[in-house]
């Protein structure tokens, strides 16, 4: 099953040397059946791909949330969302019925340690959404409070793909610094 894990550059760069990214139990998003649910009416054709992607989406906005707690600590971090890509057994996830808003429409329990060598590609923000990524971050507190103008603060974020590597090009990105 691909699982998707949300961090960011600085926390891929602490733990992309040791092997294990994190240890179980570790939430992550995936592809559920209250998702399926949700977009029972979509076109089959491009549906697994469509559910794939609000997957991904939700763990980026969780990502955000990671920044928050980087930014407060280093105003100057990269604002850079970042997600993982992992295949793991089915069998390692725990699926509850959860509401329909996202995050909690895909978001599942992983038994097993997530590991560098399950990485199947790593999606980054490119510069061009540090701004918004940063509006973001600083508009979570009203967001969280009910502001729908900060809501759609952070909701911008998702205005911007995040980029594709394969996962051949982990050390590559980190050298690089995202």
């Amino acid at each position: 099953m691909r699982v998707y894990w949300p961090t960011t550059l600085k926390g891929l760069a602490r733990l992309a040397g040791s092997g294990e990214l994190a240890a179980a139990p570790v939430t992550v998003h995936a592809v559920t059946p209250t998702l399926r649910d949700f977009y029972a009416d979509a076109d089959p054709r491009d549906l697994e791909e469509e559910l794939e992607y609000v997957a991904m989406t939700d763990a980026a906005g969780e990502s955000v949330r990671l920044l928050a707690g980087e930014l407060a600590g280093e105003p100057a971090a990269v604002p850079r969302r970042v997600v993982l890509a992992l295949d793991v057994p089915d069998d390692a996830v725990t699926s509850e019925r959860r509401s329909w808003s996202a995050p909690e429409r895909s978001r599942v329990l992983l038994g097993v340690p997530l590991r560098v060598e399950d990485l199947a590609s790593v999606h980054v923000d490119d510069a061009e959404a540090e701004a918004d990524v940063r509006a973001a971050v600083a508009a979570l507190p009203a967001a969280d409070g009910g502001d729908e103008d900060a809501r759609f603060t952070v909701e911008a974020c998702e205005g911007h793909d995040l980029l594709w590597y394969d996962a051949g090009e982990l050390p590559l990105l980190l050298a690089a610094g995202g």
